[in-house]
């Protein structure tokens, strides 16, 4: 990548109770959003708390805005991070949404009240409620409000549609796309809601049993795989190299994958096989193939 980098990760492992999380080797470049893709417990909000340095790794190296951060991080690169955790903080329990504000506020330089007023309102978030007392669809709004209103340059999200109705959902995607249109930010959001993958993502980090699969832009997976049905001999089929998998549904059919459009017009022009239908593969079996062992063409 030649942009400039919001983040970077050399080397990074983590050990934990149940699994090691690394090595880690990501680029995240400036002014994208980028979805960290997994199932629960596959090692994504391990590696949020390394970017956010709520964990500190036990190898490897991150740099931040092309800062290392040796120990604590300096207030001025803090001071540019909003972090949206899964689970809300619990010492904020006791304080309505207008004290927890208030607080944050001290610590950020470039916080905006008129962005946070209008987002609680945009939200319907109740301001004089305790946090611990409001459901947890509202205390995620909150969340989000208090974060976007520090006008963040890295903005860092953990399952952003935990406890919101699908209204609710709608709103925060929309807004995440208006922050991207007119501001100088990067959002990194763990996720395993392929719909918010579709809808916000420019770029997609596979993460599977602690592993970072790799890193490839979303539009590029577009397309790059269909599923074939063909009639014909298996003898023709198995001379072809470009064939991902292969199943005999019943004698004479196959269902194919492939990687590329053209092996389906060259089966078509094939004199042996005969192509009964096609489809591109969606979005989510694209990523099934990748943890499978195939990964995209970049």
């Amino acid at each position: 990548m030649t942009e400039s980098l919001a983040l970077e990760i050399k080397n990074v492992i983590k050990k934990r109770r149940r699994r090691t999380v690394g090595p880690i080797n990501l680029q995240i470049p400036q002014g994208f959003i980028v979805a960290l893709v997994g199932s629960n417990g596959s090692g994504k909000s391990t590696i949020l708390h390394l970017m956010t340095q709520s964990l500190i790794p036990d190898e490897g190296e991150i740099k931040w805005f092309g800062e290392e951060g040796v120990g604590e991080l300096p207030l001025e690169i803090k001071s540019k991070i909003a972090y949206v955790a899964e689970n809300p903080l619990v010492e904020e329990n006791f304080q309505t949404a207008e004290q927890a504000a208030s607080f944050r506020a001290h610590w950020y330089p470039t916080w905006d009240q008129k962005r946070f007023d209008r987002l609680m309102t945009r939200f319907d978030v109740p301001r004089k409620e305790r946090l611990n007392r409001m459901s947890k669809g509202e205390r995620r709004k909150f969340e989000v409000a208090a974060a976007l209103a520090t006008n963040p340059k890295l903005l860092i999200l953990d399952e952003l549609s935990s406890g919101l109705d699908p209204f609710a959902w709608k709103d925060m995607i929309d807004e995440l796309q208006e922050c991207m249109n007119g501001e100088d930010v990067t959002i990194i959001m763990a996720t395993h809601i392929v719909e918010e993958v579709k809808r916000l993502a420019d770029y997609i980090v596979l993460v599977h049993r602690g592993e970072v699969l790799g890193m490839v832009e979303k539009d590029l997976l577009y397309g790059s795989c269909y599923e074939v049905w063909v009639r014909g001999t298996l003898a023709e089929l198995m001379t072809r190299t470009d064939i991902i998998q292969h199943e005999e549904e019943e004698s004479s059919i196959h269902k194919l994958i492939v990687r590329d459009e053209g092996i389906i017009t060259d089966l078509q022009q094939s004199k042996e096989l005969q192509v009964l239908r096609s489809r591109a593969l969606e979005l989510e079996e694209i990523l099934e193939l990748w943890i499978q062992g195939h990964p995209p063409k970049h």
